[in-house]
């Protein structure tokens, strides 16, 4: 027969089983609550995901022989307007010759230009998001010959740097690389480009 001294030392160990079952079904219901609101939560995140579409398109190949010296056209990729340039000498002296310390957004024309001869530039003024003008022939190109926003008279330069007005940063510079052919593929880097060529050759 028990003493009445174990009663009490009984109960206390019941009550700490208790409560341990108690964070254990406590602990159990939340982990599958959390995994069951993630299983519902899943579809509306996955119909975020760029469509099969979009990432088809998420590349743009141009063929850039037929573009003369001085010409500039304008293609589109993922939406956005890009400029293509063939810059002229010129264009290129001018470009290269200016000092950073006179820019806002301080960057040097051979950061933005691999080859001198090509500029490329998403064509979104980086101030409102309006197109600058400059591209077609006889478009205005500002007071540093290169692109001006006609929306609130941002200038930019022969590099697509910001020279004057509100536009706090220079055009972008996407990722593009060259292809054999006088092509060019916009959306991968040369890095890229090159790393799938050595998975074919390999």
């Amino acid at each position: 027969m028990a003493s009445s001294a174990d009663t009490p030392a009984t109960g206390d160990q019941d009550q700490e089983e208790g409560g341990a079952r108690r964070d254990f079904l406590l602990l159990t219901a939340g982990a599958f609550g959390a995994v069951g609101a993630g299983f519902a939560v899943w579809p509306l995140i996955d119909q975020m995901n760029p469509a099969a579409d979009t990432l088809a398109a998420s590349t743009t190949e141009i063929n850039l022989e037929p573009i003369k010296v001085g010409q500039r056209i304008l293609v589109k990729w993922r939406g956005k307007p890009v400029f293509i340039s063939r810059r002229s000498k010129k264009s290129i002296e001018e470009a290269r010759s200016v000092k950073l310390s006179d820019l806002v957004d301080k960057e040097s024309d051979q950061d933005r230009a691999r080859n001198p001869e090509w500029l490329i530039l998403v064509g979104v003024c980086t101030h409102l998001g309006c197109i600058p003008a400059g591209t077609k022939a006889g478009e205005l190109r500002g007071e540093y010959g290169g692109w001006f926003c006609p929306c609130h008279g941002s200038h930019y330069d022969t590099s697509g740097r910001i020279r004057k007005g509100p536009a706090p940063l220079n055009l972008p510079v996407p990722d593009y690389a060259f292809l054999p052919g006088g092509k060019v593929i916009i959306g991968k880097s040369q890095a890229e480009v090159d790393k799938d060529k050595s998975k074919v050759a390999g």
